[in-house]
């Protein structure tokens, strides 16, 4: 027993000793730089055509909403472009979205409101789950580029956890990151940051986030609809919501517990 337990010590020291040996990329190369910023200049691009293309109008509304009133004033003022310059809105909506998650920049949960609010639950839904797969996937392969001493700077401990929990679910790793994907477990943007450094493949990541984001997306779409009433944002995911969601997850991971307990 006391030769398992120096083993595990060990083992575990190793992580820690592998992790801290590949923090030494930091700070950024002038390469890495470059694509970031590149990427940035990709982003602002976008929104600056779908600004050219709208009417001449006053646009101080326009602002990433950090309260519920922001949000309801920026949904009272879009609502009255929606159905005019609906591509527009939409090409907006989703540049904004995805550049929220590449960057990690916090509030996509007021812009999955937002969704819900102008385009009702089933293309609000198809909406939040499309810009939030595709900023996560570009949040994923920005980090295979310069991600690496952001992790190890921001989660040192939450790394080694998720490296020594990827490697041990291997056989079974769909099920283990939709189990993160269902439930607050891990931040997803922690997800989207460090699965290519613990080497979780892209399809994998993909086809995890794709499933596992409908139910909250659906949860969170619903309640744009009835903006009004809300009076928090914790408003959104009551008992019976996240109950439901840990629920998912269970079911999603329990083959791999399954297959452990037979092996």
């Amino acid at each position: 027993m006391e030769n398992c337990g120096v083993e595990g010590r060990e083992g575990r020291s190793s992580d820690v000793n592998a992790v801290n040996a590949n923090a030494n990329r930091f700070p950024l190369s002038f390469w890495e730089v470059t694509v970031a910023c590149s990427v940035v200049l990709g982003f602002l691009a976008g929104l600056l055509g779908v600004y050219l293309t709208m009417p001449a109008s006053d646009y101080s509304f326009l602002k990433l909403p950090r309260t519920l009133e922001d949000l309801q004033i920026l949904r009272d003022h879009l609502e009255n472009y929606t159905s005019d310059y609906t591509a527009q809105v939409l090409v907006g909506y989703c540049v904004v979205y995805i550049f929220m998650q590449t960057f990690m920049i916090p509030g996509t949960v007021f812009m999955s409101l937002l969704a819900g609010a102008l385009f009702g639950v089933f293309k609000g839904v198809a909406l939040v789950v499309f810009t939030a797969t595709a900023g996560a996937s570009s949040c994923y392969f920005l980090s295979k580029v310069i991600g690496r001493p952001l992790v190890f700077t921001l989660w040192p401990d939450k790394l080694v956890f998720f490296q020594e929990q990827v490697a041990r679910r291997r056989q079974r790793l769909l099920n283990y990151m939709l189990f993160l994907r269902l439930t607050p477990t891990l931040p997803n943007t922690f997800i989207n940051v460090a699965s290519p450094i613990v080497d979780v493949p892209y399809h994998i990541f993909f086809l995890a986030t794709v499933i596992g984001l409908i139910p909250a997306a659906y949860v969170t779409v619903k309640a744009g609809i009835a903006l009004g009433e809300l009076r928090s944002v914790g408003d959104l995911y009551d008992f019976n919501s996240v109950a439901a969601l840990f629920l998912i997850g269970v079911v999603s991971i329990t083959p791999t517990l399954m297959s452990k307990s037979k092996s």
